[in-house]
């Protein structure tokens, strides 16, 4: 296991399994990933046998037998990649998105799908959608498939709170041996308020290149820590950056990204579409919560307060 990965990695790979049509492939994935941290895979399936809310289905409600056969299987399906592996597994009781997100406090990650169709709402999935807001480990999203080449992209706040996203998309690119790229989204004073700014003769070069400083500063650190780790960066404009965002979705082999403080930018990669082909993206999303590494440490059980005993 690579010791530059935080302790993050002593935590189980958690994947959500639902029965839909990608879980097995979902599965496969979350295998792959277990094996690259070096940490046990639990498989996850929230019955919503007892759900009432807002999201529950509108078809037949499966017993709990069929959650503990979906379980079963997809743990015989891990045990069977990577014998090696150790697999367990896990049946939760409730709302998916808040069960999910509450067992993510003992998770190094969870592993969830994107959504199978178009869908007015979120491309992502109401649970996928509400877990990139509230999860407490990072959050991959599957997204139909997993290149297996192209780089590693990390958008960058550089923010002294985004050493975390940082330092993970860094650990990410030398575990697959990779080249990262460090996308670093410019804003110009006053326009995050609607205020158009001023310009002034050579103000725009003046604070394109202030940008680009701080992003050299906040990367400094890890240059030196991941020295063996090919770099790009790369500094865009904020009216630039979905379609950027865009593009490396479709050539990268994954994007990494913190949901930050209100959590904007998640919504961005939610709905981030490949315009060419009229459909979804492909490449894997990994979410950094904010303030991760203060629930890291909180030691509470992925059940603890939310596994009930289904009878």
């Amino acid at each position: 296991m690579n010791t530059d990965s935080s302790s993050l990695q002593a935590k189980p790979v958690m994947v959500g399994v639902n029965g839909s049509h990608p879980g097995p492939v979902l599965v496969d994935f979350a295998v792959a990933e277990a094996v690259l941290l070096g940490v046990p895979l639990v498989v996850t399936h929230v019955w919503p046998g007892r759900y009432t809310g807002a999201f529950r289905g509108r078809g037949a409600v499966p017993s709990p037998a069929d959650a503990q056969r979906l379980l079963a299987l997809s743990a015989e399906r891990a045990r069977m990649i990577a014998p090696g592996l150790a697999v367990s597994t896990e049946l939760l009781d409730g709302g998916a998105g808040d069960v999910l997100s509450r067992a993510t406090e003992n998770a190094s990650l969870l592993v969830v799908g994107h959504r199978e169709e178009a869908h007015p709402r979120s491309a992502w999935g109401s649970t996928t959608a509400y877990l990139a807001h509230h999860t407490a480990c990072p959050l991959m999203i599957y997204r139909g498939s997993v290149p297996a080449d192209g780089p590693v992209v990390v958008s960058a706040s550089a923010r002294l709170d985004g050493d975390t996203t940082l330092a993970y998309a860094f650990a990410r690119a030398r575990q697959t041996g990779a080249s990262l790229v460090v996308v670093h989204m410019w804003m110009r004073p006053g326009a995050e308020d609607g205020i158009p700014p001023v310009v002034t003769a050579g103000g725009y070069a003046e604070e394109r290149a202030a940008a680009e400083r701080t992003l050299t500063s906040a990367l400094a650190p890890l240059v030196v820590r991941f020295s063996d780790v090919a770099l790009e960066r790369l500094v865009v404009h904020d009216r630039d950056m979905a379609n950027t965002l865009e593009r490396a979705l479709r050539r990268g082999r994954l994007m990494v990204a913190g949901t930050g403080r209100s959590g904007a930018f998640a919504e961005i990669l939610c709905g981030a579409a490949d315009s060419r082909i009229g459909r979804r993206s492909t490449c894997p999303t990994v979410l950094i919560p904010s303030g991760l590494p203060a629930r890291a440490g909180a030691g509470r059980t992925a059940a603890d307060g939310v596994r009930r005993e289904i009878r």
